[in-house]
């Protein structure tokens, strides 16, 4: 029997972006440029290898969707990494649809198709749904200047968060929140190491030299902080008594330093890929330890 995977995913694709009846179009990879402050990763990992092994073979099977450039050429709308896939697979042309869209549409459509993916880091998140917000408001505006009569609809927040499979307005608000942080702190989220509603509801309101200040202490003392010790700092901010001294005083007292063990990228790199990525190395490292464990477990019992 002939898999139906490739069908379920471009009748995805058609529903999405409403394909039928257009005409698809080969289009030269060099004429092809990225939506202006694409909040997505185009990452060159285990997904993008297989993506460019069923371009090599097939082809694209699902066209991107891309606008004419008032520079010349067209900007994606989807297809960022398609368009990656077929550079490294060798390809030289792509199949898209040309669609006319203003910003609002082009950026919704852009955010929509993106979040089809599998991973997605909060980061990705957070500047995406900020798009889509901004989009849907201006959106908004320009329909009460039309004479549409008034019904019952979502907010913008809960239609993004109905959009894109999230409980709710204030999952949105969170993630929008995160793009408030500076990048060390931003980072510290991607890497699942403070939560996403710690970040936002604690930290994101921080004036940027007050975060700064932060990131500096806790590299200092090599800690992160936890939501008690980020309520104190919150509070003092409020106050206007955020200092170092004081984030220093309070990350220091009450709950022991992370352990954190820096292993640096060049001695990494002696015994993995250079094609592999942070998390790749860290999986596999982390498989190492736990069949050590069970060894160690073992040899101490006998």
């Amino acid at each position: 029997m002939k898999s139906s995977a490739g069908k379920i995913a471009l009748t995805g694709l058609n529903d999405l972006f409403q394909t039928g009846g257009e005409t698809v179009q080969e289009v030269p990879l060099s004429e092809l440029f990225p939506f202006k402050d694409h909040p997505f990763q185009v990452r060159d990992d285990d997904a993008m290898r297989k993506t460019v092994e069923s371009i090599a073979r097939s082809g694209v099977l699902s066209p991107g969707i891309v606008r004419p450039r008032r520079e010349g050429g067209y900007e994606i709308i989807a297809g960022h990494r398609r368009k990656r896939g077929s550079e490294l697979a060798g390809k030289t042309t792509m199949p898209v649809l040309i669609r006319t869209l203003d910003d609002d549409e082009a950026t919704i459509i852009m955010v929509d198709s993106n979040l089809q993916r599998e991973k997605i880091l909060p980061s990705e998140k957070a500047f995406a749904y900020k798009m889509k917000l901004e989009a849907l408001k201006h959106q908004g505006k320009r329909r009460d200047l039309t004479s549409e009569p008034a019904v019952p609809k979502l907010t913008a927040r809960e239609k993004i968060a109905q959009d894109a499979g999230e409980n709710c307005g204030l999952t949105v608000t969170r993630y929008i929140a995160l793009t408030k942080l500076i990048p060390p702190l931003l980072a510290l989220v991607d890497e699942d190491k403070l939560a996403v509603s710690t970040a936002a509801d604690y930290i994101s309101d921080l004036a940027k030299q007050e975060q700064a200040d932060l990131v500096s202490v806790m590299d200092k003392l090599n800690v992160v902080p936890g939501r008690v010790q980020l309520t104190k700092i919150k509070q003092h901010s409020k106050d206007g008594t955020l200092t170092v001294t004081v984030i220093n005083k309070i990350l220091s007292e009450g709950s022991p330093a992370t352990v954190q063990v820096v292993l640096k990228q060049a001695r990494l790199h002696q015994y993995f890929p250079q094609s592999y990525t942070t998390q790749q190395m860290e999986e596999v490292i982390v498989s190492l330890l736990e069949a050590w464990s069970v060894q160690h477990s073992k040899s101490i019992k006998e």
